[in-house]
């Protein structure tokens, strides 16, 4: 028993949990603060999104280089080697 809240400040519910259930796909910020006015749509739940390196990817915890399959986290420090299923799903996901 407990709870766990996020980083940004959600709450997780273990009953009822309704947030990013594919009804309502507004980020957690854009639910507290409410949403920008058309053409300055929020990218990611950070506004403004991090910067992303290159050629990379913003996997959710660090940034991923599919040429050297590895994934460095916002501090560019080496979190992971990502497998076959990490990279399809990062590439086939994540944000350039």
């Amino acid at each position: 028993q407990g709870k766990y809240t996020f980083a940004d400040g959600l709450e997780y519910q273990d009953k009822n949990w309704h947030y990013c259930d594919g009804y309502d796909r507004r980020f957690y910020t854009e639910i507290c603060s409410g949403l920008k006015p058309a053409g300055i749509s929020q990218l990611t739940n950070l506004d403004p999104p991090r910067k992303i390196p290159e050629g990379c990817y913003d996997c959710g915890d660090g940034f991923y280089n599919p040429e050297t399959r590895v994934i460095i986290d916002y501090k560019f420090r080496f979190l992971r080697n990502a497998d076959d299923e990490e990279h399809e799903w990062i590439v086939r996901t994540c944000r350039k």
